[in-house]
């Protein structure tokens, strides 16, 4: 995994070199980003059924940082996903994308497991059986 550190709205501060210990899915969007939006409650909705095994970390790539997250995440009224930002765009540089939604699931040793780049139906049993055989 890429380490660098992105920031919340608060200016708290998240290494993800410190996201090791439980698999992590990390998700890159935006909120002019259509397909980023449709995924953003699948996510929260994973994050809950998951819980403690599995860290979903949603960070956000827009060059407005709070500004527009603050009030897209107030709007979504997510229950288990932080508002990380990257307005910057590191973590997208570093993962060599640059396409959104791309999402990165990491194992407990910071590996990369698989990646989906474009929109994704995290609601899928699909998507919910390759996180469980990840997670195990």
């Amino acid at each position: 995994m890429p380490v660098i550190s992105v920031k919340d709205p608060a200016g708290q501060l998240l290494n993800t070199g410190a996201l090791q210990g439980v698999p992590t899915l990390v998700n890159l969007w935006a909120t002019w980003c259509a397909p980023c939006v449709v995924e953003m409650p699948m996510l929260d909705d994973l994050a809950g059924e998951f819980g403690d095994t599995l860290r979903v970390v949603t960070i956000s790539q827009d060059m407005q940082g709070a500004e527009k997250v603050t009030p897209f995440f107030a709007e979504g009224k997510f229950r288990h996903l932080q508002p990380w930002l990257d307005p910057e765009n590191e973590l997208g540089f570093g993962l060599g994308g640059g396409v959104l939604p791309t999402t990165v699931l990491y194992d407990r040793d910071g590996k990369e497991v698989w990646r989906v780049t474009g929109e994704y139906d995290w609601s899928s049993a699909a998507a919910r059986e390759a996180i469980a055989e990840a997670v195990k």
